[in-house]
């Protein structure tokens, strides 16, 4: 921003030493003319110079970390925020396991129990075939009254019918101060822990066999109606440490902890005072919440590098797994969207059933449930079950309507990245949105949209388009090893060709992790 500034004060001089030298004439206004509008057209660019400096300046409780400001992004501001309250969802009956959250393991997986059987939470459901010391566990305890299959008999569900008093399996005492590596890989896999553990790059369950690079964990979420990890992490304070601890005797390298200074106040001791970590502040639009962004920044991805990243709440339930000796998926999840009555937080466990917990709280009939954000969540059925990481809901109005000649009306109130909708130019205005995506896909095109809203030192058009002719060899070089799909689904929603971004990121990182 200052170049340009500079090139346009330059090119005034010249046009004001030119004049001086011209004889007068008729042009002479209009030279005068010229000259005003290149002056207005600097001042500005001064002006916006002296915003983003501003804007990317660290806040002073920004300390005792590295500081990066993010100058690409998007903010989608929607109505609809969880407001600052926590409801036990006691009315939740239904829970369920869902092998396909698990990317990595075999799609039909060994059962060890049947229907009918009664299981405490934390007792063993299934095993991966390809690697029997990785077991995943009930959520909670009660009957396992469904386990439904889908294609080609893959498991899809483990459904349980949660007790009224819940029990836990209990495990030994874990003596910290004498438990090496290997032992604490054991002990977490022996709990169930291990699944809720993510590798990049591919976003896949860890090899146990391999100590990662690095740990990595985001304090903070951007995305639209995200919950405040502040409030869920307040009172679990020794809880978020103790899994720090844990995690910190797992890796050779350092865990991050991403920090949000995007805010007026600082965010929650536990994570400005957070012991045995590495902090770094991030400041920026959304996605600099992402930990793909944050890992990028801090230590990018090389070929042959293994990462760990964990989400404040697994951090949570690590450090409640040491303390308390059982594995408890308790839960805190914001329930967000235009179509809820009253959005708020909830207090369930991972794999809630969304009918139950959505009851009596939505408005609208013709609605959209997503397990996540509006950006990268999952749509789901009544009957769904939240996702494993997942610890947001949104509802939405259904987009099913035909909006003809759309692009016509450039007062239309949704939120654009274009300055063509006047809107665009009300940066905290919120939206009421559906999923019509306004239009159908076309062709493929470059328009350098992308790189306005990812910030990241890669080119992810030419990355896509690269998966999608199969080139595995320039997939790696442009990086996809660094990315997951919540990390370009900004840039899918601004893709004037409505491409599938994120699928199409998905095949590209399955082809490649297949290749070894």
């Amino acid at each position: 921003m200052r170049k340009t500034a500079l090139i346009w004060i330059f090119s005034i001089s010249g046009i004001l030493s030119i004049q001086a030298q011209s004889p007068a004439g008729s042009s002479d206004n209009l030279s005068i003319w010229i000259t005003l509008i290149l002056i207005v057209v600097a001042l500005l660019a001064l002006l916006g110079d002296a915003f983003y400096r501003k804007r990317s300046k660290a806040p002073t409780y920004a300390s005792g970390g590295h500081f990066v400001g993010l100058n690409k992004g998007f903010d989608l501001h929607l109505k609809g925020g969880a407001e600052d309250k926590i409801i036990d969802a006691d009315h939740v009956t239904r829970y369920a396991v869902l092998p396909p959250n698990y990317r990595g393991n075999n799609p039909i997986p060994k059962m060890e129990v049947n229907e009918g059987d009664e299981v405490k939470a934390g007792d063993v459901l299934f095993h991966d075939k390809s690697n029997e010391s990785i077991k995943y566990v009930a959520p909670v305890s009660g009957e396992v009254i469904a386990i439904n299959r889908g294609e080609k008999r893959s498991i899809v569900e483990v459904v349980i019918l949660a007790d009224k008093v819940q029990k836990h399996r209990e495990l030994p005492v874990l003596d910290l101060t004498k438990a090496d590596r290997a032992a604490l890989v054991d002990y977490l896999k022996a709990a169930g822990f291990w699944p809720l553990i993510n590798q990049r790059p591919f976003d896949i369950i860890p090899d146990p066999e391999v100590t990662p690079k690095n740990i990595f964990i985001s304090t903070f979420d951007t995305a639209p109606l995200a919950p405040d990890l502040n409030l869920i992490v307040a009172g679990q304070e020794a809880e978020f440490q103790q899994g720090l601890d844990v995690l910190a005797r797992l890796t050779d390298g350092q865990v991050h902890l991403g920090l949000s200074a995007n805010g007026t106040q600082a965010p929650h001791q536990a994570f400005t005072q957070a012991k045995n970590v590495k902090k770094t502040w991030f400041k920026g639009l959304h996605p600099a919440g992402n930990v793909g962004i944050q890992i990028h920044h801090i230590d990018p991805i090389k070929n042959g590098d293994v990462v760990w990243t964990l989400g404040v709440q697994e951090v949570i339930t690590l450090g409640k797994l040491i303390l308390n000796h059982h594995l408890d998926l308790s839960r805190i999840v914001a329930l967000t969207g235009s179509e809820l009555k009253s959005p708020h937080y909830v207090r369930t466990s991972v794999g809630a059933n969304l009918g139950e917990l959505l009851a009596n709280e939505v408005e609208g009939t013709q609605v959209r449930i997503i397990s996540g954000d509006v950006l990268s969540g999952e749509g789901k059925k009544s009957d769904g079950f939240l996702n494993i990481h997942d610890d947001q809901v949104t509802v939405i109005p259904e987009g099913d309507y035909y909006d003809l000649f759309g692009w016509l009306t450039p007062g239309k109130a949704i939120p654009s990245l274009s300055h063509t909708y006047l809107n665009a130019w009300k940066s905290n205005k919120t939206y009421t949105v559906d999923t019509n995506t306004h239009g159908e896909k076309r062709a493929f095109v470059v328009t350098g949209q992308f790189e306005k809203v990812l910030p990241m030192n890669i080119y992810p058009q030419h990355l896509m388009k690269s998966i999608l002719a199969g080139d595995l060899e320039k997939m790696e070089g442009l990086g996809i090893l660094e990315l997951s799909e919540e990390d370009i689904a900004l840039c899918e929603y601004v893709c004037t060709s409505k491409t599938p971004l994120q699928k199409i990121l998905r095949e590209g990182l399955d082809a490649l992790h297949e290749q070894g």
